[in-house]
């Protein structure tokens, strides 16, 4: 029997601000139910300006060592699209901020939004190489468009952290995958841009392209069938795509798609993405955060994910509930990571929006503004200075 390896912690961390989607609206004329039942969102998490990806992966994490310390972590496992160096990865500074040991590997993986899964799975190789070690899993993102652009009621920002290893306490990662990639200019961010680019409709398109792709190659690899699964997880670029994905799943595999049948397959999934916006390499994994939050009984159940990410690279996998997983969740932290969050108005989210760090490589402070236990304090010399509190 092969050992059993997957989700042994899960903890998710946002930031400081949030916008509501009416503010958003009464600025640009827009009728209200565009967002919340158009796109299916109801505001988005704004980064404080001194938090970032590192202060959020940060965040999210330490909860984790707190709870089982640092022993046997010998890789951290950073996935983002919105990194803060080309060179050096954003997970040694977590690693520096959280005090872990000196004996661990740590990297960077890109591939928009799917490169967190991308991570999970390096993750479970590594376990299975060496059962004695862990692997700290973090995905974490700040999600920017262009101002008075289509993509800007999409916005988003979280950190979503897992500890990988044998005998999980929360969710056991079965094989086999189902993957797919195809060379697609749905979404990308040049070098020279700090905001993405999208093609809204070829996006749509590739995203259901790929969940063909993912799941036909998940069956022809001996994957559960449809009908086995309690739950399905997708990746929320916005919380209605993930709906559309789940229906054109359901007329691939000609089951019926009725309101109510994809309402009880996902509905459980989209109560974090809806209030924190696009988080990129996280949201998937806030949708299984909320699922596992919210759900009665899931032990022994099994779930579908289907991970995506612009370009454009899928995939889809199961997990089984590990029994007694309801005694490790952090229903009541995520809670107040999200409940948290001070409520900006157009026009303060807008200053935020805007702020840039000059590139002149003088000494340039952020102001002190979030509650947070990490903050970005600066730029000295072209180097990013943290702060733990």
């Amino acid at each position: 029997m092969s050992t059993s390896i997957g989700i042994h912690d899960l903890s998710l961390a946002t930031t400081e601000f949030v916008l509501p989607h009416t503010a958003l609206a009464e600025y640009n004329g827009t009728d209200i139910g565009k967002y919340h039942v158009g796109i299916g969102q109801q505001s988005m998490s704004v980064p404080a300006a001194d938090e970032d990806i590192v202060t959020l992966a940060a965040a999210a994490a330490a909860p984790i060592i707190a709870r089982h310390g640092s022993d046997g972590i010998r890789t951290v496992i950073f996935a983002t699209e919105s990194s803060i160096d080309q060179a050096k990865s954003a997970g040694v500074y977590v690693h520096s901020l959280l005090g872990l040991p000196s004996a661990c590997r740590v990297v960077e993986l890109k591939q928009a939004c799917y490169g967190a899964t991308a991570g999970l799975q390096f993750a479970i190789g590594l376990v299975r190489r060496d059962p004695t070690q862990r692997v700290l899993v973090i995905a974490s993102d700040v999600s920017k468009y262009d101002l008075d652009s289509p993509g800007e009621a999409t916005q988003g920002a979280a950190a979503v952290a897992m500890l990988v290893g044998t005998d999980p306490a929360v969710l056991r990662i079965e094989e086999p995958s189902g993957v797919f990639t195809a060379d697609v200019m749905d979404f990308w961010r040049p070098n020279y841009r700090d905001t993405a680019l999208v093609d809204g409709h070829e996006s749509i398109a590739a995203y259901l392209q790929a969940v063909e792709g993912a799941w036909k190659d998940y069956t022809e690899h001996d994957g559960r069938p449809l009908e086995d699964f309690a739950a399905f997880v997708y990746h929320q670029p916005f919380t209605k795509m993930a709906y559309k994905a789940h229906r054109h799943l359901l007329d691939y595999v000609g089951f019926a798609s009725d309101k109510d049948t994809i309402s009880k397959a996902l509905g459980l999934t989209t109560a974090y993405n809806t209030v924190i916006g696009n988080s990129y390499t996280a949201s998937v994994y806030l949708g299984l955060a909320a699922l596992l939050d919210q759900a009665e009984d899931l032990t022994d159940r099994s779930i579908g994910f289907l991970s995506y990410g612009s370009g454009s690279v899928a995939e889809f996998f199961a997990g089984t509930v590990v029994p007694g997983y309801r005694e490790h969740l952090r229903t009541e932290a995520h809670h107040e990571s999200i409940d948290r969050r001070k409520t900006l108005d157009y026009a303060a989210y807008r200053e935020l929006h805007q702020r840039t760090f000059p590139a002149d490589g003088g000494d340039h402070l952020t102001p002190a503004q979030t509650s947070g236990p990490f903050r970005l304090a600066g730029l000295r010399g072209h180097k990013r200075i943290y702060e733990a509190r």
